[in-house]
């Protein structure tokens, strides 16, 4: 099969990329640096000639207020242009419990383009993942300063980027779910537990403070997984950190 990666030369896209032209298929990577802008619409109708499949890894610029605006318009275009070129099955990555949390506007964001996905009457997956360990740094570095690092107990249970980037590529290759799949690391901690398993690992002596108002998760209330239809990836936490 053919497909088209948009956002295939990322974290995710590019290992999705990878493992689908190893399975034998042939996988060709899409982004601005290729020509191909999602909110313009330039080079899209050329990415998606010929293609089977699509699967849509781009990302909004901001987290903020601006992100539904970037889906909305990101979706119509390829949306559009996957119906012109005949695609017969469309692929997103999203956040297991988006629809849960409609304090923040990024979630807000991603559910409206898994509204704009369902209702595009192409045949589609949603792959819904949890926090990615690779972003731990940064989820730190939000609500940190020289001496401490703030964190809410924030149940997360965290994948590494290979695991979601290997679910992608399976759920794509298969038939279209027309529904969702989640998938998820093996082991939950809270946020500032793993906050601190994270500094010990690096042997950064700061503290880490539990604050249940600090950054972006304190209003999640929980990304765990609990549902026994739920994917779990093999890769733990402390054993990704050895690797990393």
């Amino acid at each position: 099969m053919k497909f088209a990666v948009i956002g295939g030369t990322g974290l995710i896209g590019s290992q999705v990329v990878e493992n689908l032209n190893a399975a034998g298929h042939e996988a060709v990577p899409h982004s601005k640096s290729t020509g191909v802008d999602v909110i313009s619409g330039q080079g899209l109708d050329e990415a998606m000639a010929g293609a089977d499949v699509v699967v849509n890894l781009t990302n909004s610029p901001t987290f903020d207020e601006a992100s539904p605006a970037f889906f909305q318009t990101s979706m119509d275009n390829l949306v559009a242009a996957a119906r012109k070129a005949g695609v017969g099955h469309f692929v997103i990555l999203s956040i297991v419990g988006v629809d849960q949390v409609p304090e923040l506007d990024y979630y807000q964001a991603k559910t409206l383009q898994e509204h704009i996905l369902a209702a595009g009457r192409i045949p589609y997956s949603i792959v819904r993942a949890t926090q990615f360990m690779e972003f731990m740094d940064a989820t730190m570095s939000w609500t940190s300063d020289a001496d401490t690092v703030r964190l809410p107990p924030t149940p997360i249970q965290p994948i590494a980027a290979k695991d979601v980037a290997a679910a992608v590529a399976e759920v794509a290759a298969g038939t279209p779910l027309n529904g969702i799949r989640d998938i998820a690391g093996p082991d939950v901690f809270t946020l500032d537990e793993l906050g601190r398993i994270t500094l010990s690992h690096k042997g950064d002596n700061r503290t880490v403070v539990t604050d249940p108002t600090a950054g972006m998760f304190a209003v999640v209330k929980g990304d765990v997984l609990t549902d026994e239809n739920a994917h779990l990836a093999p890769t733990r936490y402390t054993d990704w950190l050895r690797g990393a």
